[in-house]
Order: C-alpha cells, then structure tokens, then sequence
C-alpha cells in the first residue's frame, strides 16, 4: 500500500520541487490546485496541467470567487485557506498534505510557527492522521533551485509571476527570485 500525499500545486518551482520529492520517494502523488482569485489564475493552471501531464499525477482543481486580491506579494490567509481547502478535498484517512514554503521570506505563513500552528489545527480534525508535509521548509531557494536541477524536475514547464505576465516581469518577487537565480545558473 502507498502512502498517498497531496500536494499543493501552484504551477511554480516550489511546489513542482515537493511533487518531485515524493514521487521520488513512491508516493502516490495528487495534486490540489485551487484557483482563489490570484492575478495569475490563467498561467498557473496552465502550468500545473502541464507538471502534471509530465509526471502522470492526477490533480483537481478547487475554485474560490469573491476574494478582493488587491496584493501582488503576500496575501492575508493564503496558504492557510490552501492547507484547510487540501485538508478538506484530502479524501485518504491517513497521509500527507504538502505545500512548497521554505526558507527566505518575510512571510508569516512561510514559517516553522506557522506550520506547527496549521498542524495543531489539522490534528484537531483528524487525530492526528493527517500531516502536514514541508520537505523544503529550511532550505532557500537557491537550494530549491540546485535541487531541481540535479534531480531534472521540469523547470520549463513551471510558472512563477504573481503578475500572471510573461516571467521574469522583473516587478514582483517570485520573478526578482528568477532573475537571480537564472543569472546564477548561467
């Protein structure tokens, strides 16, 4: 019997990386996409559809509407909406539910404390059968990077602009993150 995870896809490196790293391990993979409003709804669909179709993992998609995203950075609540949304499609009575947070933002929600938090939350519903899963929540993303290179995740198929524009738009930070890390690539 596989141990089953499903991990939030955004479409981006991170969590691309997290799909990678437990398929590695044998798990049976699904991934949870969920559309809530964010500025680049279109590309990121279309960038989990591809990961997915390359490694052969099943997704699903979970639509929000009604949110006000105002923010081209962090968003109040995101990934906790993320996580409680994943805990709530997650439909296997025991596993992992995984999200890409790592090391290297201001973020609140991208923190040890965050994560211990979500995970008293997750125990509360399911005793304790249900866990959160961070594979790169103390690694920056330069190591995240290395990573996908040596292990060949499809970086090409990956989607990373919070402006939904074409990448590196040079303007928001998950694209200011590629500038370097491409010019450190090179």
């Amino acid at each position: 019997m596989k141990n089953h995870v499903m991990v939030l896809a955004s479409g981006g490196i991170d969590s691309t990386a997290v799909m990678n790293f437990y398929l590695e391990q044998k798990f049976f993979v699904l991934a949870l996409f969920v559309d809530f409003g964010q500025h680049a709804i279109k590309e990121e669909e279309k960038a989990v559809s591809k990961v997915c179709e390359h490694y052969d993992v099943p997704s699903k998609k979970v639509s929000f509407s009604g949110f006000n995203i105002t923010s081209d950075g962090f968003i109040v609540g995101r990934n906790a909406l993320l996580l409680h949304t994943a805990l709530m499609e997650f439909q296997e009575r025991k596993g992992i539910i995984s999200i890409g947070v790592h090391l290297g933002t201001r973020y609140a929600d991208c923190s040890e404390e965050f994560i211990r938090i979500m995970q008293a939350s997750f125990d509360l519903y399911t005793n304790g059968r249900i866990s959160i899963g961070v594979p790169f929540l103390n690694w920056n993303k330069k190591e995240i990077w290395d990573y996908c290179i040596s292990h060949q995740v499809p970086l090409n198929l990956t989607y990373s602009c919070e402006l939904g524009l074409i990448q590196p738009c040079g303007r928001c930070k998950s694209c200011k993150d590629l500038e370097v890390l491409y010019a450190g690539s090179s």
